[in-house]
């Protein structure tokens, strides 16, 4: 039996990591896939990790220090055995229901990564920042300009890999915040990659939101970096 390894990167998310974790439990995979779930707790300080030291049927794996979204999604990535993975926000912003949807390229021998765009014009989704909008816009336009892709959304974090592309760059990660996007974006460019539209509902910054104008900026570094000088 085949498993998805879903590596959830904590940071404060007391209010919704044991919903998330309930969500992703809850969903039934097409043709019997297992679920391993990880969640990697970035030096929470509000009482997350209270939360998930009483989670069953969870691994957890704890920063002692904060590295970051990409340092979690690092160690979650070098920590995961399935053979497929997933890369799961604990802000409830995107749908675990539609794990199936992203699956399927793969699973009919199509994909080695399928991205999750929330620009594709699918599923319900909450109107929020229009600056936030062109920001995500203008940075999957720079990424693919370097790296020759089509994607429409560079920045999502619903990307669903396969063993073989998971192995590839799991050791070779070096973006600690939200870096971490462009980073596996110019890591994976040579594989089949597929986009399948999903939901979203984005959240304010006073719900919790983290990413910040200054996250832009260390992204265009980010797409130089990993495309040009790695």
């Amino acid at each position: 039996m085949s498993t998805l390894s879903i590596i959830i990167p904590v940071y404060n998310e007391k209010n919704t990591i044991q919903k998330i974790v309930d969500l992703v439990k809850s969903i039934t995979l097409v043709d019997g896939i297992g679920k391993e779930i990880i969640i990697v707790d970035d030096g929470s300080t509000d009482g997350t990790r209270d939360i998930i030291s009483h989670l069953d049927g969870v691994k957890v794996i704890l920063h002692e220090k904060n590295k970051g979204k990409g340092g979690a999604v690092a160690t979650g990535f070098k920590s995961s055995i399935g053979d497929f993975a997933i890369i799961q926000d604990a802000d409830m912003e995107y749908d675990p229901s539609e794990y199936n949807q992203l699956l399927a390229p793969i699973l009919a021998g199509k994909a080695d990564v399928v991205y999750g765009s929330r620009f594709l014009g699918v599923g319900a989704h909450r109107v929020l920042y229009y600056w936030h909008y062109l920001g995500n816009n203008f940075l999957t336009t720079i990424s693919n300009i370097f790296t020759n892709l089509n994607l429409t959304d560079m920045e999502t974090c619903y990307k669903l890999f396969n063993r073989k592309v998971v192995d590839s760059i799991k050791d070779d990660l070096v973006s600690q915040r939200f870096g971490i996007e462009p980073e596996i974006t110019a890591r994976v460019k040579h594989f089949r990659i597929f986009e399948v539209g999903v939901s979203y509902s984005g959240r304010t910054y006073a719900e919790g939101k983290k990413i910040g104008w200054k996250d832009g900026f260390s992204a265009i570094w980010s797409i130089i970096r990993f495309n040009i000088f790695r």
